[in-house]
């Protein structure tokens, strides 16, 4: 019996980021993949142009046929752009006792396109990251969340704090976006390492910071990789891992995700999940 895996989020219809991604990392994992949209996105490679979000009724319309005949053994939401459809979902989880939620703050894509406004961000805050096994923003991310900048591997530990004050049981900053110096303490390689560069995650679990390293690489194919990276984790949620080996496997998959991209479109490649 294959693990049943659910993604609440938004479509790209260029196939990179969002549901469809989401769907293609469940398969690659082994798990059976259902999915509930929350908004059609206008986008490519090159950036997002819009989207028309779905109402909450239309929402909980999805996901309660779904609850109702499968069950969820591990979930994550995407884009939920609106203060309605976080409220619905919340309530849903709530009420259906669902656990495993792995919760990707999508609030702003790579191009710099804000996808939800601060009502939204302020709802998902006090609604959502309370119920959440791991929040994982990225670094733009985890900066609007706190009204913060983050350059250095102190402002990541202060970001993370606020995070989980407002009641995340844990939080992955994904440090991408930085060029930290080499971290030498308390590193978990997810790779052989193949160049001096480094890119970083840090799990804040249980008083507990683990940090996971991989090289660099450098490239442009990164789009899709915050969607793929936390459906991955989903999907080892739900065939039993812990929350530390599921970032360890997620990580793997991504670097190679981005490695092995077929390097099409205009703008920022998908990654191949």
């Amino acid at each position: 019996m294959q693990n049943v895996c659910l993604t609440i989020a938004g479509v790209d219809p260029s196939g990179g980021a969002g549901i469809i991604a989401d769907v293609k990392t469940f398969k690659a994992f082994g798990c059976f993949p259902t999915a509930v949209i929350t908004s059609i996105t206008f986008q490519n490679t090159l950036g997002v142009f819009g989207a028309v979000h779905q109402s909450s009724e239309t929402v909980k319309n999805q996901i309660i046929p779904i609850l109702d005949d499968y069950e969820v053994a591990a979930f994550k939401t995407g884009m939920l752009p609106s203060e309605e459809i976080i409220e619905e979902v919340a309530s849903i989880i709530s009420t259906r006792r669902l656990k495993n939620l792995i919760l990707d703050p999508v609030v702003r894509s790579t191009s710099g396109y804000d996808l939800i406004d601060d009502i939204a961000l302020k709802s998902l805050i006090e609604k959502l990251f309370p119920l959440a096994l791991v929040v994982t923003p990225n670094i733009p991310e985890a900066e609007r969340i706190c009204k913060m900048r983050i350059e250095n591997l102190e402002d990541v530990k202060n970001a993370a704090k606020q995070i989980l004050n407002f009641g995340a049981k844990a939080v992955l900053i994904k440090g991408g976006h930085l060029p930290f110096e080499e971290i030498l303490e308390g590193v978990i390689y997810t790779e052989v390492p193949t160049s001096s560069k480094k890119a970083y995650d840090f799990l804040f679990l249980e008083g507990k910071l683990i940090i996971f390293a991989s090289s660099y690489i450098e490239t442009r194919a990164t789009h899709g990789t915050g969607c793929v990276l936390s459906a991955a984790i989903t999907a080892s949620i739900a065939k039993g891992k812990s929350l530390p080996q599921a970032v360890y496997d997620a990580k793997r998959f991504v670097t190679e995700a981005i490695r092995s991209s077929p390097l099409i479109g205009k703008g920022f490649p998908p990654v191949n999940a």
